[in-house]
């Protein structure tokens, strides 16, 4: 069986692309190399930031530098293509119609599995950047299943953002990591029956989150799914 190549529109942070790759590699059962899963792979970090364009508005817009990658990554053969950034979901109208192959959208995928996961789940807790609350990313997709999404308090969403800045810049503290495993602790307080580490630089770190809530990772569900599409045929 031809088995299908994986594009991935990376570079949102470089780190989280090869944390994916990472993932990708260790979900994959193989007896010898040629069991391993083909990517292309886009490491682009001149994508224009997200941050600039949807949190402090003075940027310009990712979409269309995306979009090029798509097509890039479409032309030198992709079967399918996935973006390992949440907040970059908010131009995947954009890439989705830039290319004739499908594009996977993480935040459908993410809400799906939960919703499978735990049929009775109503709230959920988002440990993401700013800009996902702002722009309601993950809104339509658990509202349609009848989840409700809870954030940090101000405070301690603010420090999670500083953590996700500082992990593309290749640093974090101790104090940092404690102030997010607090944020954690403040959404089961809220109610969360579950977390969602929705934002692929959080992802790198995800060995420090500490919970006893059921705990979901966008890049861990999306390696999942390059996996069984590829090795499904789907």
């Amino acid at each position: 069986m031809n088995e299908k190549i994986v594009g991935i529109i990376g570079g949102m942070g470089p780190e989280a692309t090869v944390d994916l790759m990472q993932r990708v590699i260790e979900a994959t059962t193989v007896e010898d190399d040629a069991d391993h899963i083909h990517m292309l792979v886009d490491n682009n970090p001149k994508v224009p930031s997200r941050i600039k364009a949807l949190i402090e508005g003075t940027g310009i817009s990712p979409g269309p530098c995306m979009a090029g990658m798509a097509r890039g990554l479409e032309q030198q053969g992709a079967d399918f293509l996935v973006i390992p950034c949440n907040t970059a979901h908010h131009y995947y109208e954009e890439v989705a119609a830039s290319v004739s192959v499908p594009v996977i959208n993480l935040i459908q995928l993410a809400t799906e599995t939960i919703h499978a996961r735990q049929p009775e789940l109503k709230k959920v807790g988002l440990l993401a950047s700013s800009a996902l609350r702002m722009i309601k990313l993950y809104e339509p997709w658990c509202e349609a299943v009848g989840i409700e999404i809870v954030y940090p308090q101000a405070d301690r969403q603010d420090s999670v953002m500083q953590l996700i800045r500082d992990v593309k810049a290749g640093r974090s503290t101790d104090a940092q990591i404690e102030q997010y495993n607090a944020a954690a602790q403040e959404l089961q307080a809220q109610g969360a029956q579950c977390l969602l580490v929705a934002c692929t630089e959080l992802s790198v770190i995800g060995d420090k989150l500490a919970s006893a809530l059921p705990v979901y990772d966008a890049s861990d569900l999306l390696a999942t799914e390059i996996v069984r599409r590829v090795k499904s045929g789907a």
